[in-house]
Order: C-alpha cells, then structure tokens, then sequence
C-alpha cells in the first residue's frame, strides 16, 4: 500500500481516496431519497383531511433546541476532523463523542416529538400531511440513530488501532454523513417547521 504523505492521512491511499468517492456517489443516492421525501411531503401539505395543521400541532421550542444541537454538532465533528489532521487521537475521540451525545440529544427531543404528535392525534395514519411528515421526519431520525452507532465504532475503533491511513479514511467520511444529516435538516426547519408554523 503506497502511502502519500503531502495528503492528509484519510486521503493518503488510492483505496482511501476511491472509498471517499464512492462515498459522495452514495451521498447523491441519499439526496434522492430526501428529495422525494420532500417533493411527496410538498404535494401532501393541505391535504389534512379532519386531522390538524403543521401550525397546529408545530411547536417552535423542540425544534429551536434540536436545530441549534444539531448545528453545534456539525461544528464539533469538524473539530474532530481537525485534531484527527494534526495527529490529536484523544482530542479527536472526544470531539467526536460530543457530537454523538447531540446525536442523542436531538434524538431524544424528536422522539418526544414524535410522542407528542401520536397524543395530539396526529398520527400516521390520520391525513396524508401527518403520514408524509412523520415518514420524512422519521428517514431523518432513522439516518442519526445509524450515525450514532456508526460513529461509536469509528472511536472504538481509533482508540484500538490508532489513527491510520483505514481508520482516518473511515472517521473521515462519517463525517461527510454527519454533515449531510445537518444539512437536511436545514431544510426541514426551513421548509417544514417554519414554513409550516406560518
């Protein structure tokens, strides 16, 4: 395995920088699958039947907390990434591990979401507005609950191997995904919640 070390470790390989482009590859896979969430949930908006509003039953504080934990761990994750460059492996296990417990964070705050929408009677099956809501919240909610555990065998995983050329490339794209579930999110606060609060 050859490695080229003017390139930061996750990209030193061939291998490393194939596994990352595939990665992207899967990426745009995944957009797909959010953009068809969004395009349904966009069709389906009014058609709320006897069943509540999104300005009904949205409620601007959980989405302000999970908003604002889930923003701070993209810029956690991106300190990781930056200690992982400068060969910092506890600094980087630590500030991955604060991601994933706002990983948890915001997972605990949607579940009780979710709870609260089912008490209020807007359930999955009540309108097709609140199917295509809690299909599209719940892909999101499904995609962080894989990233937390993803994310806890990259540490496990660098504190038993150390950062290496396989271990970087792997905590490196976790990331990548990590960034892109902020990045969904954006949408669903902007074009969901407070869209739908208007």
């Amino acid at each position: 395995m050859k490695i080229d070390h003017a390139l930061p470790l996750e990209y030193s390989t061939e291998q490393n920088q194939m596994n990352i482009l595939g990665f992207w590859i899967f990426l745009g896979a995944e957009i797909m699958l959010f953009g068809t969430l969004f395009a349904t949930y966009f069709t389906l908006v009014d058609r709320t039947g006897s069943g509540p509003s999104g300005a009904e039953i949205f409620e601007i504080a959980p989405v302000l907390i999970e908003t604002f934990v889930l923003l701070t761990s993209s810029f956690t994750i991106g300190l990781g990434v930056h200690a992982m460059r400068i060969g910092r492996k506890k600094a980087m296990m630590t500030f991955f591990a604060i991601t994933l417990i706002l990983g948890l964070t915001f997972l605990g705050v949607e579940i009780y979401e979710f709870v609260h929408y089912v008490h209020i009677g807007a359930g999955l099956q009540t309108s097709a507005f609140t199917a295509a809501l809690l299909t599209t919240l719940g892909t999101h909610g499904a995609h962080v609950t894989l990233g937390l555990f993803w994310g806890l065998f990259i540490i496990l995983q660098v504190k038993k191997q150390g950062l290496t050329p396989k271990t970087t490339n792997k905590a490196f794209i976790f990331s990548l995904y990590w960034h892109f579930l902020d990045v969904v999110w954006i949408f669903i606060f902007s074009f969901v919640y407070l869209k739908g609060l208007m």
